[in-house]
């Protein structure tokens, strides 16, 4: 996020005396990436944010996966994850490899303390639900259709609306930032007249007003594949200020505007985010193409350098048998995938497609884990076969 924001009360010069009207000098704290040399934001805290109370036993909370490594097309059938848990209790990762991972969360239980991903950037995706996530930086009302992206060791904590089931959450941790394509960015960072997305489509958290009591309050910070339960004299949101480009945001899915022409666009027109060797897409509502003899359904093709996961939201998959909302595909590296048979015919004089999905493409192999094979379709790899 290269775009400046201030909010609340900050000195007019950094790093110099800004002080609490009892005298007391207000707590600066960097929150910054690359070290000092990437994104950062300047935070003014009431009191200071390195208070300890005391530090609990740590937790194990290490990803391990399934020695199944078949290189097949798969479907995991993640509608039928079971809700439980909270926010980190209740995730679990179904793919992953060394730059990311994928999971699903259904969480029923309250969140009453913070949660600091120190490893890890956070882009969630609500299939299903609403909340607010809190943070320092202030509240974020959040949606179905929304993406989420928390910057690593930023403090938060989601509380999820009352509603008659549990929200649905897909949430991709990175290992690397997580950030607009370059392609869709000027040289000094502004969203291009071309890019399907411009700033006005992003919405950013309602600075709140600090709470500044003291008293013990715990913030669970994940590093390393452990979980720290750290408790903390001041609350993480006791900010009176702060300003610069590093933040949580949200964007809904609904604002990406699609790239159409007259035949077939590749995968790339739907991209949303990159990250190290791996990027987001959004595949949303949209006019097929207009080419008098057009073929709307995607053309059977070959992941030379990456696996292709597709994570089915809504609406009707046309070119795919016997997916579901909150249904995963995997389709690896080296296989040639594409419509499964009879959808490519029909797909012709076709107008528009109302289905929206969420397609991670990596380069890198990736890997499933237990939580993924016990949820997978065994028939899936079967379906491209023709009848007779």
């Amino acid at each position: 996020m290269p775009h400046y924001i201030v909010r609340g009360q900050v000195p007019p010069k950094r790093h110099t005396q800004f002080r609490r009207p009892d005298g007391e000098l207000y707590g600066e704290e960097l929150i910054g990436a690359e070290g000092f040399s990437g994104d950062s934001s300047l935070c003014y805290h009431t009191n200071p944010p390195t208070e300890v109370v005391r530090i609990g036993a740590a937790e194990r909370y290490a990803v391990e996966y399934a020695t199944d490594a078949a290189a097949r097309h798969r479907l995991v059938n993640g509608a039928k994850l079971a809700p439980g848990g909270d926010w980190l209790s209740g995730r679990k990762i179904l793919l992953g490899n060394s730059d990311l991972r994928i999971a699903l969360c259904r969480p029923t239980e309250p969140m009453p303390w913070f949660y600091r991903n120190a490893e890890a950037d956070e882009l969630v995706f609500v299939h299903d639900g609403s909340g607010v996530l809190e943070s320092p930086f202030g509240h974020l009302a959040v949606q179905s259709g929304d993406y989420v992206m928390v910057p690593r060791t930023i403090p938060h904590r989601w509380v999820f609306a009352e509603a008659d089931e549990p929200p649905r959450l897909l949430v991709v941790e990175s290992l690397s930032s997580v950030k607009f394509p370059k392609r869709y960015l000027s040289a000094t960072g502004q969203l291009l007249e071309t890019s399907p997305f411009c700033e006005r489509d992003l919405r950013l958290p309602e600075f709140q007003e600090p709470f500044a009591e003291r008293g013990e309050h715990e913030v669970r910070i994940r590093k390393d594949g452990w979980v720290h339960p750290y408790v903390f004299r001041n609350h993480p949101c006791d900010l009176v200020g702060w300003d610069g480009c590093l933040y949580p945001y949200a964007f809904s899915i609904h604002e990406f505007e699609p790239i159409t022409g007259r035949v077939h666009q590749p995968p790339p027109v739907h991209q949303t985010f990159e990250a190290h060797n791996f990027v987001v897409c959004s595949f949303v509502p949209r006019k097929f193409d207009y080419h008098p003899l057009s073929i709307p359904a995607p053309y059977h093709h070959s992941n030379i350098d990456s696996d292709e996961v597709l994570y089915y939201a809504e609406g009707n998959f046309m070119s795919r048998k016997g997916v579901g909302p909150g249904d995963f595909s995997l389709h690896p590296a080296g296989l040639p995938h594409g419509p499964h048979p009879g959808t490519i015919e029909a797909s012709i004089g076709k107008e528009g497609t109302e289905e929206i999905a969420v397609m991670i493409d990596t380069f890198r192999p990736l890997r499933l884990t237990q939580a993924a094979l016990d949820l997978e379709n065994p028939g899936y790899a079967d379906t491209w076969l023709l009848e007779g």
